[in-house]
């Protein structure tokens, strides 16, 4: 067998001789383009990184089980995928040394490509659970209009592949231990229980006017009206069909088990997950607004090279875009350990770890 060469290995020929810069080709070689090209071929090898570690997740959901032992595998690539996205936006630090006169000296020739035209950046969001219909239109048009041939057969294909999102939905219908208990009547009876003390507190407040008064206690009967979903199946579906809500009532019901009581050792892990799924759907927020900020003190109000409505188009873009939304209303129905109802102690004792000899 042949010794590996790090330059041959790399095939560091082909990457290094791949960047072409157009305003060298039009006559006039700008010296900013370099920098443009390699920062935005490096955010595609991120990409298809983010996107390997994106499928070994799928397929481990993929099961009909998700084994306990795999959990740590699933959470070590997701969160590998948060470490990744640090480097995402560090890029942009990088590519916002180049000011806005150095971008036009080389922007016309790069019309009409676009970030817009990324396939990989596509399929990481229908592999997270992006909704076609959550998408900020483009002209009017889907967002795969931009895109070109089998480029585009391949996001639209992957539209009707299983998401993360939807995978993860089914794994929280089967979790255990929620009919273990009748945790609902005690956790609703705990909320009650809390709301009223703080409407004691409002009540006899006497730095409040009787119109403050009034008002805050009116807030408390809209809060609670928000945990009747939890506790109501008929009210959670008529939230999902708004499309005010994704998951099922049983999976939305076994995320809030899961977050109330993440101390327990066989829920540290499933907590865990839950917690990276919504660091990912952070980061891509993050990172789409940094962009959108880029733009708006690149180009000003001026149309994207794609032919968008620039900074404002991407602004938009990043506040729809999101995968996992029902998680980050989980934190409206939490209440304090201090209230919450103790686990049965034979449920709690068959939640521990435990090593005998």
């Amino acid at each position: 067998m042949a010794d590996v060469y790090y330059h041959d290995y790399l095939q560091l020929d082909r990457l290094l001789s791949s960047q072409r810069l157009e305003s060298e080709a039009a006559g006039a070689a700008q010296h900013d383009e370099m920098l443009f090209i390699i920062v935005h071929q490096a955010y595609e090898l991120w990409f298809k990184e983010i996107l390997w570690e994106l499928d070994d997740v799928i397929a481990a959901f993929g099961e009909d089980e998700l084994d306990e032992s795999e959990m740590g595998r699933v959470n070590g690539r997701l969160r590998r995928v948060t470490e990744i996205q640090k480097l995402l936006l560090a890029q942009i630090d990088v590519l916002e040394t180049m000011t806005s006169l150095d971008f036009l000296d080389f922007r016309d020739h790069l019309v009409p490509a676009s970030g817009f035209q990324s396939m990989q950046f596509r399929l990481i969001e229908n592999r997270l659970g992006v909704r076609t219909e959550d998408r900020v239109t483009f002209g009017g048009a889907r967002y795969t209009e931009r895109l070109h041939g089998e480029q585009r057969q391949a996001v639209i294909a992957s539209e009707d592949d299983p998401s993360i999102h939807d995978l993860v939905a089914s794994w929280l219908k089967r979790t255990p231990f929620l009919e273990e208990f009748d945790f609902w009547t005690v956790y609703r009876d705990a909320v009650r229980s809390m709301l009223e003390a703080d409407r004691d507190i409002v009540r006899s407040n006497p730095e409040l006017t009787e119109e403050e008064r009034e008002a805050q206690l009116r807030s408390f009967d809209q809060t609670f009206r928000q945990y009747e979903a939890v506790f109501d199946a008929d009210k959670h579906a008529a939230l999902v069909e708004s499309g005010a809500r994704r998951l099922s009532h049983r999976s939305f019901q076994a995320a809030l088990f899961i977050s109330l009581y993440r101390d327990q050792t066989a829920l540290h892990q499933p907590f865990r997950l839950l917690e990276l799924l919504m660091d990912i759907d952070q980061g891509f927020t993050t990172w789409r607004y940094r962009h959108a900020l880029m733009t708006q003190r690149m180009v000003g109000r001026r149309v994207g090279t794609g032919g968008s409505a620039g900074a404002a188009y991407l602004t938009r873009n990043a506040e729809k875009s999101r995968a996992f939304p029902d998680l980050f209303s989980l934190p409206t129905f939490l209440i304090p350990r201090a209230k919450l109802p103790p686990l049965p102690t034979e449920l709690a004792e068959a939640m521990r770890f435990r090593f005998e000899t």
